[in-house]
């Protein structure tokens, strides 16, 4: 399983990796920077909005049927089109609760269409999601890494068109950005649908509301799951909005949304283990497999790449948000530095947070896999508790900074919950010298940062030394531990 795992995750990376910081920096970044700041604000806003209450779109539907097709393959042909049904009728609750929702906010006119269309965008994604889950499940994980990023290349070369050809750049709106992702979403989910349909052998769909309300109920704990989880992670522009005066919530969030852009493509990566990660840990549990050699290797490869990013952006953030966001024409110099100091105050401290993001991809996945939803739910309502009262608390004084150090306070403390909670319930065995190097490889990458900031060259060689140091160091650590990797493809370690 460990070689299974390795090698189609390098696929995964691969793909993710050459599509999606791409379409974040190349198209999302040019659209802010097109647009403007407050007027993307909104936008950010609004697709938080519709993101949190996605929960409703997908009652836990695709974590729980990822878990069941991959413990049984059979099910799927038994149980696809009875719990396809059962999303389009949470479709129909989603529009109902998202425009309530709406209303209660504060949205009026002009935002109300926005919210229509990046609904049914997100109905579409949800599809996408449930649909590729069906896929994994099944272990078809080459099929489904190109579905992840058909999405995206579809809509790069959509909106690309627009911010190249002068004529559509002139008139280019939100609203063009946000249809633009309407047609690639949907083709993909017909895509995906068809490929479904060829291993479910789809029969006629009969109403079956006993089927329908159990599954209902035994996804609702992934449900509540991901509602709690979603909340302390996406809450922070909406709070941003609701705390701070109209006069200056939106460019607050706009910044905001700026330094959480690169936070964003490093949470892209780190989420994709987690998409490899269930099905086989749920197959593997199923089984009664030893888990813990899977475990290490996933969280020790996510560890050193998460200290590494967070690191190297700490002591780059400055040069990053200016090189992503360069002085407009319409900005004069004054008001150009204060909103590049904001912004680099925020990357840097979004981005220490990724470490503690990256753990749960690991740790909460396994303990999903292995049914411990009651200890996870309360992990995160207390997670959302906690960055409700610190947002309130700090964003009146910080503005958007008290809401970065709200979000960054609230991941470690969940991360850490949850690590002691895989200890408890799987008793791993404590490896000291293993603990030994995880600690002592942030510390060297401090070390490194200050020496290489202490050079003269320009700041991109500066950094790229960084990296290379930083990765000769996990190296040496064994943290990531190359030897080890070619053997596992080459399927020469054993139990792999």
């Amino acid at each position: 399983m460990q070689s299974k795992f390795f090698s189609n995750l390098l696929l995964l990376l691969f793909l993710n990796l050459l599509v999606k910081p791409f379409w974040i920096f190349g198209i999302d970044r040019n659209v802010q920077i097109l647009v403007g700041t407050s007027v993307y604000g909104t936008y950010f806003t609004i697709f938080n909005l519709t993101l949190i209450l996605n929960i409703v779109l997908d009652l836990g539907l695709t974590n729980f049927n990822n878990r069941n097709i991959a413990q049984n393959h059979n099910l799927l042909k038994k149980h696809f089109s009875n719990t396809l049904i059962v999303k389009l009728l949470l479709s129909v609750a989603y529009t109902i609760v998202v425009f309530l929702v709406g209303f209660f906010y504060g949205l009026k006119g002009h935002e109300f269409i926005l919210l229509g269309a990046m609904s049914f965008n997100q109905f579409l994604l949800s599809l996408i999601l449930y649909l590729r889950s069906n896929i994994s499940g099944l272990l078809l994980f080459r099929v489904d890494s190109l579905l992840s990023v058909m999405d995206r290349i579809l809509a790069i070369l959509i909106v690309g068109v627009m911010l190249v050809v002068p004529v559509l750049r002139s008139s280019f709106t939100i609203e063009w950005f946000v249809w633009s992702q309407t047609v690639a979403y949907g083709l993909t989910a017909l895509m995906a649908f068809i490929i479904v349909v060829t291993k479910a052998e789809f029969p006629k769909i009969t109403w079956n509301w006993p089927f329908y309300l159990m599954v209902m109920r035994k996804s609702l704990p992934f449900a509540v799951l991901v509602l709690l989880m979603s909340l302390y992670n996406r809450l922070d522009p909406l709070l941003l909005g609701a705390l701070l005066p109209d006069s200056i919530a939106d460019h607050q969030t706009g910044i905001y949304a700026q330094a959480y852009r690169l936070l964003d493509t490093a949470t892209m990566i780190a989420y994709l283990f987690s998409v490899l990660l269930l099905p086989l840990f749920a197959n593997m549990l199923a089984r009664k497999v030893s888990i813990q050699r899977l475990v290490r290797l996933s969280f020790s490869l996510l560890f050193a790449g998460s200290v590494l990013v967070a690191v190297a952006t700490w002591f780059f953030k400055t040069e990053l948000i200016e090189l992503l966001y360069p002085q407009t024409a319409l900005e004069g110099q004054a008001v150009y530095n204060e909103k590049v100091s904001l912004a680099s105050t925020l990357l840097g401290l979004l981005m220490t947070g990724f470490i503690a993001i990256s753990s749960t991809y690991v740790i909460g996945t396994l303990l999903t896999a292995d049914g411990r939803l009651k200890a996870l739910n309360l992990t995160a309502a207390a997670g959302m508790v906690l960055s409700v009262l610190l947002n309130c608390v700090l964003i009146p004084h910080y503005l958007s900074v008290g809401s970065g150090i709200a979000s960054v306070a609230t991941q470690y403390i969940t991360a850490g919950v949850q690590v002691y909670l895989a200890y408890r319930y799987f008793k791993f065995k404590l490896d000291f010298l293993f603990l030994g190097r995880l600690v002592l490889y942030p510390i060297i990458l401090l070390g490194l940062g200050f020496a290489v900031r202490e050079l003269t060259y320009n700041w991109l060689t500066e950094l790229s030394v960084f990296i290379v140091l930083g990765l000769l160091s996990s190296f040496l650590l064994k943290l990531i531990n190359i030897p080890y990797l070619i053997d596992l493809l080459k399927g020469k370690v054993e139990g792999a």
